[in-house]
């Protein structure tokens, strides 16, 4: 049976790098991230992105999350994969736990979720997952 993981998280670190490539109004950018989470995932995690900007902004962005701390009281870790993008100026992003990447308690993790950022700024957080 699937549970659900919701809470938030905070930005402690964006290290932009200089566009790798900026061609037609296009760049793509590697991005070190650090953050916090609270809620149902409570821990600290480092990401490594790589970012799509457009004229019009942020348009899109793939990555791999390694988190490390608590899921509802389970103790251990796992990698995340990210993508996200948008359509019609509505961004959308998603998670996927990679597989056979949990450890500790957390061994044998699946599953996905997404993020949301609220109007502020604010990052929040759900991840539907089971643990064997």
């Amino acid at each position: 049976m699937s549970k659900r993981a919701e809470g938030t998280f905070v930005v402690d670190a964006w290290d932009a790098e200089k566009p790798y490539d900026e061609r037609d109004g296009v760049t793509f950018t590697r991005v070190h991230v650090d953050k916090t989470f609270g809620g149902g995932l409570t821990g600290t995690s480092t990401t490594e992105l790589i970012t799509v900007h457009t004229g019009a902004g942020p348009a899109a962005y793939v990555g791999i999350e390694r988190f490390e701390g608590t899921l509802d009281g389970r103790a251990g870790g796992f990698v995340l994969q990210h993508n996200a993008g948008g359509e019609n100026g509505t961004p959308w992003l998603t998670w996927k736990i990679v597989e056979a990447s949990g450890t500790g308690a957390l061994t044998g993790i699946r599953g996905e979720g997404r993020i949301i950022v609220d109007e502020d700024g604010g990052h929040s957080y759900s991840l539907d997952y089971e643990v064997d």
